[in-house]
């Protein structure tokens, strides 16, 4: 962790072990760099005090695994690399880009193609659910219990992705109804990075929304030059299993009467956004881990957004982040927030390591909106 008045005139002494006595979200190298930063910190302490109390409620998971997933891991007993190595499934096909080491070998160029849990059948949900649900889902025991999923299955490290997008549809549903949604659902999906490599987890809508197709277009300067601008992937199963006599190796078996089809466009969304419109208009933008306060080309894109009144969602990794990315859009839309920041309970169920702050962090961790 960095001190937190790096860059403001005077070198760092040494590692930031200081942290402040009232928050204890940000820490120094020195007392002397801590007193020059209070001007800058004294407006956000009592904030970031308020957010520390809730660390708990951000850590608390219903796996067997939570404690070493989230405390462990922000305390260094663990990391993301111990965590994956243990289940077999370090730099594993589409496990390769959860951990530090994986983010430098991410090759975006990998086919997209890329079908496999590297897991057995008992972990993973690889065909059809038992039955249809009967009510919305509302947390992650509640998702694995409906998939006769172990609670010692990690795949929640990757299906967080879906999973919120299910979540913020429900939390969007009165507007969208407000549309005209037939068969089709129509989705802008905004900067995305590791699930590239990933895109085949998007095949658990087919359990969540069974009632719809669905088109998520994805859109961002991630995306590779030619070799995936305009790539198409139509996804009518799920993600198998590494049992060789499972029902999911058979695509007669669990082949979908729906489909997801996801189509990859590279650049900004407002540079995109006429190539876009050319073939549907959106039910939902979503920008998962949008960081719209840290990245000034958010600004066109958000007063595209606003002139829509399509609802979208942001998700970021940390309530500090998600409020500082509501003031920005608040700013830009002279708006409220259609959706307050509010805790996503499908957020990544494992902490991010080397965070700005001491505040736990989890991907897709809070959601709000415009």
């Amino acid at each position: 962790m960095e001190c937190a008045a790096k860059g403001r005139g005077t070198r760092c002494v040494g590692p930031a072990i200081r942290r402040c006595a009232r928050c204890g979200a940000v820490a120094y190298c020195s007392l002397s760099h801590q007193i020059s930063h209070w001007s800058d910190h004294e407006q956000e302490c009592e904030r970031l005090e308020e957010q520390m109390r809730d660390a708990d409620i951000l850590n608390t998971f219903p796996f067997t695994f939570s404690e070493e997933a989230t405390l462990q891991i922000l305390k260094e007993k663990e990391s993301r690399c111990t965590f994956l190595s243990k289940r077999s499934i370090h730099q594993r096909g589409i496990w390769s880009c959860e951990c530090s080491c994986g983010v430098s070998n991410t090759n975006h160029n990998c086919p997209a193609s890329i079908n496999c849990w590297n897991l057995p059948s008992t972990l993973v949900p690889c065909s059809d659910p038992i039955s249809s649900l009967s009510k919305q889902l509302s947390c992650w025991k509640e998702y694995y219990d409906w998939r006769s999923i172990s609670l010692d299955s990690p795949v929640a490290l990757l299906l967080h992705w879906p999973l919120t997008i299910y979540y913020a549809l429900q939390l969007n549903d009165s507007r969208i109804r407000r549309r005209d949604v037939s068969k089709l659902i129509n989705i802008h999906y905004l900067g995305p990075d590791k699930e590239l490599i990933q895109l085949a987890v998007f095949g658990e809508l087919l359990a969540l929304i069974p009632d719809y197709d669905v088109h998520i277009d994805f859109v961002g300067p991630a995306i590779p030059d030619c070799s995936r601008d305009g790539e198409t992937t139509h996804l009518h199963s799920y993600v198998r299993c590494d049992d060789r006599d499972c029902e999911c190796k058979d695509p007669s078996e669990t082949s979908s009467g729906s489909v997801v089809t996801m189509r990859l466009l590279k650049g900004f969304y407002h540079d995109r956004f006429k190539d876009l419109m050319k073939d549907s208009f959106p039910h939902l933008i979503i920008a998962p881990n949008a960081g719209v306060a840290a990245y000034p080309s958010w600004m066109e894109t958000v007063e595209l957004i606003h002139g829509l009144n399509t609802p979208a969602v942001f998700t970021d990794f940390c309530e500090e982040a998600a409020h500082l990315a509501a003031c920005c859009l608040s700013s830009a839309t002279g708006c409220k927030l259609a959706l307050p920041i509010q805790l996503n309970p499908f957020r990544q169920p494992m902490a991010v390591e080397d965070t700005a702050l001491h505040v736990p962090c989890y991907s897709n961790c809070f959601l709000f909106g415009i």
